[in-house]
């Protein structure tokens, strides 16, 4: 057995098999933001209010974050080739679903299913690429994988901003079924199993894993999805779910050193390479992920940018990927992973740094560059890291190995969204208090202003009234101002964390002999 593992080799070429794989990703990781700028329309369709239209997103991420978890013991349950198509009919099935869905109800259910068709695609996706590619080749591989990766979240937003504003917010999901459809069939016919990713008899059902997995990941998605809105831990129902979370994980986490055939291999965390590799891709997603969603939510919010308009502005995103694919061939062979990856942080940091100096007079040209950085940062960072870090890892392991990475990325992007949507609160908050106190009669400045305004408004009204809305909209400028600061100091966190990352690179080695 052992020679049939070793000696295994597709039938077809690694890029034959490698295109419908990378469509398989692509459908998945388009779905994951295209639609979040149509929020606003969905609600109006459903009559629902904005804050349960969140649950379109929260259902989908947490259905996805349990699929990665139980990409393992699916494999051995029904054979990697059958799991992979399996998914992909399921999310093909529910996108059909969120389509014609005419409930909140039906469209959350709807979501949640296509979380767990599409959730399994990465991790597959990743050992599949990883180990259909001999390891010379692997870079060039995992850089186009890394690509497909990146830059369908950040298309995502501007197709699904174009596609609801000229067409209608069910589009976004009618055009997944052609894509599943060809992806299905084209899966069917070239995908094979390797020796050990077959199905295999008697296969052990780790129960509890599963059940304390979904019980932690489903209320951990609800406290960091609906904690802000709540006052965190001055919620009693945030403080119980939390709790009862932490519980869930803690369990979960125990019984998976304990099994001996457990739902995830916590053991190849000791792997020093992988590990940190993992570590700082968790980081790197948190950043990512969170520096769009609160861009987009900035502009919508702060600057009456429409869903179109917001999702154009992460195009420099993707112009960034493309530019950054094009000079990876070109230095892959002379710097190495780690270097690379260091300069990839370098431009995250820079892209961070940047946006930590807007104001209110930005516009889409203005932030194409930080943009770009952005672009060009992550697809620099995640694209040797992803290789590199399971460098050390076995074929036999590399499925395992990726399902664990995704789920923590999964989770670290989720969690680091939610912070950062905590601290753009706290820190307008912070601020307004701090701007409100300038407020008085002593300032001449704000004295001044009110004058002006107040002789404009008595132009249509008596004096009293003018001068309550002259007031007025100097505090409705306040206060966008404050929130303004708001982001500009959350994006400096997220500059000094992505720096902070750089040094962490020392501890991923590079190994004697790839696999």
């Amino acid at each position: 057995m052992e020679t049939e593992i070793t000696s295994w080799k597709p039938k077809y070429s690694s890029w034959t098999i490698a295109w419908p794989v990378l469509m398989a990703v692509f459908i998945f990781a388009l779905n994951e933001t295209i639609s979040n700028v149509a929020l606003v329309n969905i609600a109006g369709a459903l009559s629902i209010s904005m804050n349960e239209s969140t649950w379109i997103i929260t259902s989908y991420l947490m259905a996805s974050g349990i699929a990665i978890a139980l990409v393992g013991f699916m494999t051995k349950l029904l054979g990697r080739k059958k799991l992979f198509i399996a998914c992909v009919i399921l999310f093909t099935f529910s996108s059909f679903c969120c389509a014609i869905s005419h409930s909140m109800a039906m469209i959350v259910i709807s979501r949640f299913l296509q979380g767990i068709g599409g959730g399994a695609l990465l991790p597959l996706g990743q050992a599949i690429i990883l180990e259909t590619f001999p390891p010379n080749e692997r870079q060039k591989a995992m850089a186009i994988f890394g690509l497909v990766f990146i830059f369908a979240p950040v298309i995502g937003p501007i197709l699904g901003g174009w596609i609801t504003e000229n067409w209608s917010w069910p589009w976004i999901f009618w055009i997944d079924i052609p894509l599943g459809i060809i992806c299905t069939f084209w899966l069917h016919n070239i995908l094979e199993d390797p020796p050990y990713a077959r199905k295999q008899k008697n296969v052990n059902v780790d129960t509890m894993g599963i059940i304390f997995l979904s019980l932690w990941l489903i209320s951990m998605q609800i406290v960091l999805d609906k904690g802000n809105d709540a006052d965190w831990f001055g919620s009693t129902w945030i403080c119980y779910l939390s709790t009862f979370s932490l519980i869930c994980a803690i369990i979960f986490f125990v019984s998976q050193f304990k099994n001996k055939e457990p739902l995830l291999n916590l053991r190849i965390l000791k792997d020093g390479t992988y590990f940190w590799g993992t570590f700082i891709q968790v980081i790197l997603m948190a950043v990512f992920l969170a520096s769009a969603s609160l861009l987009l939510s900035m502009l919508q919010n702060l600057m009456g940018y429409t869903s179109y308009l917001s999702g154009l502005s992460m195009g420099a995103r993707g112009c960034g990927n493309l530019i950054a694919l094009f000079v990876y061939f070109i230095i892959s062979q002379k710097l190495g992973d780690r270097r690379i990856a260091a300069i990839g942080l370098f431009f995250l940091g820079l892209g961070s740094w940047y946006f930590g100096m807007i104001n209110l007079d930005i516009n889409l040209n203005t932030i194409a560059v930080p943009n770009m950085f952005y672009g060009v940062g992550i697809f620099f960072s995640l694209t040797p890291l992803v290789p590199l870090s399971c460098a050390t890892i076995s074929n036999k392991e590399l499925t395992n190995a990726s399902s664990l990475q995704n789920l923590l990325k999964n989770t670290g992007g989720a969690i680091g969204t939610s912070i950062s949507t905590t601290m753009i609160s706290r820190f307008a908050q912070v601020h307004q208090m701090m701007m409100t106190g300038h407020l008085n009669f002593t300032n001449n400045a704000y004295m001044a202003k009110v004058a002006v305004l107040t002789e404009k408004f008595a132009q249509s009204t008596d004096i009293q009234t003018a001068s309550n809305m002259a007031n007025g909209e100097i505090y409705g400028e306040l206060v966008k101002q404050a929130h303004l600061w708001g982001y500009v100091e959350t994006f400096r966190w997220f500059e000094f964390a992505t720096f902070l990352l750089i040094p962490l690179l020392l501890f991923i080695k590079k190994p004697k002999k790839a696999n």
